[in-house]
């Protein structure tokens, strides 16, 4: 794949130029698969979320003023994308959870680093998939998409308190998950040479 510069590639994809639009795509694929997986529940809705995704970044295109990273442009619109979705009749009823109020703000549950480290991307992905809908938003929001509570109680209608609770909640589930992952593997595999 012949290699052009950021402002070539959107200049072609201003233009409809279909090159330069597959170029883009395949560039950022993966990339932005890995965060539409993070908030889909599952990798179809995933597939569908980066062509809404795509969809939206060829039709905005021309709201991007380089004043800042054309990545970092990206990637909000494919979260807001991913929000928007979870934000829909369909998810929204089933996205009600009841919560326990009394959660101190800052309970802090660490993952072992090396817990994580022994885990390949997809069982990862797949632990975080199996969070509830919101508490997994809220996770995504604030872990790595760098929310701050106010902010994900704005985007998603939930205080920050709501918003707290779901983000110790989702950590807490994560941490009990991942050292189950972590005991149910052997200790070493046998590779055949």
């Amino acid at each position: 794949m012949p290699q052009y510069t950021e402002q070539e590639i959107i200049k072609g994809c201003l233009e409809n130029n279909r090159v330069y639009q597959e170029h883009l795509y395949k560039s950022y694929y993966s990339l932005f698969l890995k965060i539409c997986a993070r908030y889909a529940r599952g990798m179809e809705d995933a597939e569908q979320l980066l062509n809404d995704s795509f969809l939206r970044i060829f039709k905005n295109l021309e709201s991007f003023k380089n004043l800042g990273s054309f990545e970092g442009w990206m990637k909000r619109i494919v979260v807001n994308t991913c929000l928007d979705y979870l934000k829909s009749k369909q998810v929204k009823n089933a996205m009600q959870v009841t919560y326990a109020a009394n959660i101190p703000e800052e309970t802090n549950i660490a993952l072992s680093t090396q817990a994580v480290k022994n885990l390949e991307f997809k069982e990862l992905l797949g632990i975080i998939q199996t969070l509830p809908d919101v508490s997994r938003t809220v996770f995504n929001l604030y872990v790595f998409d760098g929310f701050t509570h106010r902010e994900i109680g704005k985007l998603l209608n939930i205080s920050e308190g709501t918003s707290s609770w779901h983000l110790h909640y989702a950590r807490n589930q994560l941490q009990k998950k991942i050292k189950k992952t972590n005991a149910e593997k052997p200790l070493y595999e046998h590779k055949r040479v």
